[in-house]
């Protein structure tokens, strides 16, 4: 004989830890969470574009590092946090629908819509956030546009979240933890855990989250980052995220005889190879290279300075430049850097890594490398450096 399992309603969640009280600061500590996941989110999105209104700072050169290797790791810290938030507010799903009262008729829908659209667009923005750090794409849409859509979708709907809920919030957050003032009815059940033994358990988990994924960004952690996607080694001691195979460059294609760099600036224009490179004035410079999956690592890098090669062919100060590189297959073959990047000194077209000619996988026989700029544009195998028009 079969035995129906019984309707949820709100009375049959009895555990007093799915409180206000634990909501509400674990909700605070997520909110700040996702604030700085989106604000340093937009700084990643802006640095990528094509047209930058507000030119973007070369310096400090490390600016970018910090603020996208932040962004990851507040991604990671906000995953356990959001967990456990929604498993204290749960309940909730099964509250019974004032209808009898049109006031609270309408703040429960507010509350409900909010709730429905912070709680999709926070597991979208976390998994979909988490499988770009491990370069794993099973899905058709592209991350970049779809990642930031709905990071504006998260803080709305985050925003009317705090809006409705900020008198029970307030009381929450003033009172004590174990204040049962907001409490429903039924939540009266003693745990294993106490309120504060939960929030304390939630607290170590975010911060066994955070150690465990932030050596890729944060380089003296590496040892005991155990799920970081990079932990700084890669060819020449640096990370790379696509290799020459990947990006369809194959060794003849740069093979001396073979390979040539165009500059051009309208109807002027120049060609060199590799040794044209070699016999122009080296630079070396060291700056980090940050990737927008959060790792990062610093080198030093050696080449000729983009500012003297667009001057060979009489690049008016402060045009922006469009880079092409021989890669076949993948993104960002084709990048703008911005005329802030090219006039700035530090910005070299490399030859050289840490002291040795640059191995294939890094850009043999040359890449970019600028100070505060996105690792994605930091083109390798570079073969044509064109002033825009």
């Amino acid at each position: 004989m079969s035995r129906t399992l019984p309707v949820p309603t709100e009375e049959r969640f009895t555990s007093r830890l799915r409180s206000p009280a634990v909501a509400a600061r674990i909700g605070l500590l997520l909110a700040i969470t996702f604030t700085t996941c989106f604000v340093t989110g937009l700084i990643s999105h802006y640095a990528q574009n094509v047209d930058h209104p507000v030119p973007f700072p070369t310096s400090p050169a490390w600016g970018y590092r910090f603020t996208q290797g932040l962004h990851v790791i507040s991604g990671y810290a906000a995953v356990p946090l959001l967990l456990v938030k929604l498993w204290t507010v749960f309940p909730k799903l099964f509250q019974a629908v004032p209808l009898g009262d049109l006031r609270r008729l309408v703040l429960h829908g507010l509350e409900r819509a909010s709730i429905a659209a912070l709680v999709g667009a926070a597991l979208f923005q976390l998994v979909s956030g988490i499988m770009n750090a491990a370069q794993w794409y099973p899905w058709s849409f592209s991350f970049r546009p779809s990642h930031y859509a709905m990071a504006w979708v998260a803080i709305g709907a985050l925003l009317v979240h705090v809006a409705v809920k900020l008198p029970v919030i307030r009381d929450a957050l003033l009172g004590d933890v174990e204040d049962t003032t907001h409490d429903r009815p039924s939540a009266t059940r003693e745990g294993a855990l106490s309120r504060r033994g939960l929030l304390r358990t939630t607290w170590v988990a975010t911060g066994v989250a955070v150690l465990a994924t932030a050596g890729g960004s944060v380089a003296w952690l590496r040892q005991v980052s155990v799920l970081a996607v990079r932990t700084g080694d890669g060819p020449q001691g640096i990370p790379i995220n696509r290799s020459a195979e990947a990006a369809g460059v194959t060794p003849e294609a740069v093979a001396t005889g073979a390979y040539a760099l165009e500059l051009v600036n309208g109807a002027t224009s120049r060609t060199l190879d590799r040794a044209d490179l070699e016999a122009m004035t080296q630079h070396t410079e060291e700056l980090p290279i940050a990737c927008v999956e959060g790792w990062s690592a610093t080198a030093t890098w050696t080449g000729v300075r983009v500012s003297e090669l667009m001057a060979l062919v009489d690049a008016p100060d402060g045009s922006d430049v469009v880079v092409t590189s021989l890669q076949r297959f993948g993104a960002f073959s084709t990048t703008m850097m911005q005329g802030g990047f090219v006039e700035d000194d530090r910005t070299l077209l490399a030859l050289g890594l840490n002291g040795e000619e640059l191995s294939l996988d890094h850009g043999f026989p040359c890449r970019v490398i600028a100070p505060n700029r996105p690792g994605v544009l930091q083109t390798k195998w570079v073969t044509r450096l064109e002033v825009s028009t």
